[in-house]
């Protein structure tokens, strides 16, 4: 690959704080698509209760939209490449917001499905389009990976505020957390004024050759795909399943206050480990991303071998301080080397991966438990799992070294 000739002075615009803040923000949306409701998923089951289905399509209200997530964040890509990044992004929001607050004047549970599809499809493109913005953007290896990793502290913290939000707001019934999705209009409009188009001819970007097509470089991202299909699934492990970890300790259902600080603290874990990802970016995603998995496995093995309230406890907080280092080292992984041209695409398909793994959680978790019989046993073998994988994305990513380079694989990997 070589990059194409331009005078440096194609950059007009410098990118800072303001527009990685509008980026950081776009990307807590999926993440409030995920869990605002959860708190008024009880209210929600005894609405519908009676309706057919229920106890399987009242949870498909939180779950549904990771799935839409996983199919459509690969068309998405395809569209920022081709037509830009701007535009899909500002309508992807608008959308977003009036397919969230559509289910506050529902009282249908098809309807109310039907609108969270939406919403899923709207959060591909979101996503999609600010997490390529940040690469475009911001393409020192340091603020690059500073800002990749604080999307995961935002996306993460955000995750604790709209859990928080959506149970004081869900008092009212459960109706009321779904206006709260309608933030996303003030967020667009900030953004029409303050984010901007990348040039295609920037010249601190890396480009293909002028008449090349550029075609998503499957060799280079086949192995970061697989392993963030696998890292979305352990990611989301202990996310799902503390609140059920911390009550099979001893712990009433009903002592929310106790519950809720296990998961705040994991999630302060999380935000810890992100933080902490840009002092080690140097050491490259070949040694960050089994770190990170050898962390989750040790956290997941200690709530196995000590189910009591303290190894749930600390085995979270390790588990997720592990995770907070493998999502930026894997979105770091997967883009770091892409050009502008195929950067949209790539980003799709790396956020299919990831979101098909959260999609797949309880549902592989849910099969473990119904073999082995223990959620704490199901915990260790997910963590058994994740060390095995980090040896083989050790042993894999060594092995491709002594390859030859592929042209997008002749860059050093960050």
């Amino acid at each position: 690959m070589t990059d194409i000739p331009v005078p440096p002075s194609t950059r007009s615009r410098t990118p800072g704080p303001w527009q990685a803040a509008l980026l950081l923000a776009g990307s807590c949306m999926p993440v409030m698509g995920s869990v605002l409701i959860t708190p008024v998923l009880p209210q929600l089951s005894a609405h519908f209760g009676d309706a057919p289905g229920a106890d399987i399509l009242v949870p498909m209200i939180v779950a549904i939209p990771a799935l839409m997530i996983a199919i459509f964040a690969p068309f998405a890509g395809q569209i920022v490449d081709r037509l830009g990044r701007k535009t899909l992004l500002i309508v992807a929001m608008l959308a977003y917001a009036v397919a969230g607050t559509v289910p506050a004047w529902l009282d249908s549970l098809g309807g109310i499905l039907v609108s969270r599809a939406f919403v899923g499809v709207f959060e591909a493109a979101i996503m999609t389009v600010c997490t390529t913005l940040i690469v475009d953007y911001f393409h020192e290896a340091r603020r690059r990976n500073r800002y990749l990793g604080l999307q995961t502290v935002a996306t993460t913290l955000g995750a604790t505020v709209f859990i928080a939000v959506g149970g004081a707001v869900g008092s009212a019934g459960w109706h009321a957390p779904f206006w709260i999705y309608a933030i996303a209009i003030p967020i667009a409009v900030l953004m029409i004024v303050s984010i901007w188009e990348p040039a295609r001819s920037d010249s601190t970007d890396s480009h293909a050759v002028v008449g090349e097509r550029a075609a998503v470089p499957w060799r280079a991202i086949a192995l970061p795909l697989v392993v963030s299909l696998f890292g979305g699934f352990t990611f989301y492990v202990m996310i799902i399943e503390t609140s059920y970890l911390v009550v099979g300790t001893g712990v009433a259902p009903t002592d929310t206050a106790t519950i809720g600080l296990v998961a705040a603290i994991a999630s302060l874990a999380t935000a810890a480990g992100a933080l902490l990802f840009p002092r080690l970016a140097r050491r490259g995603s070949q040694q960050l991303v089994p770190t990170a998995f050898a962390l989750q496995a040790v956290g997941m093995i200690i709530v196995w071998l000590t189910p009591a309230f303290a190894g749930v406890l600390i085995g979270a907080v390790i588990a997720s301080f592990g995770s907070g280092i493998l999502l930026p080292s894997l979105v770091t992984w997967a883009l770091a080397r892409t050009r502008f041209e195929d950067r949209g695409r790539v980003t799709g398909w790396w956020t299919a991966a990831f979101f098909f793994g959260q999609f797949a959680t309880p549902i592989i978790v849910g099969g473990i438990t119904a073999a082995t019989g223990s959620l704490p046993v199901s915990v260790g073998v997910v963590g058994i799992a994740a060390a095995v994988v980090g040896v083989v994305v050790l042993l894999g990513t060594r092995a491709s070294r002594t390859r030859a380079a592929a042209p997008l694989e002749s860059e050093p990997l960050v």
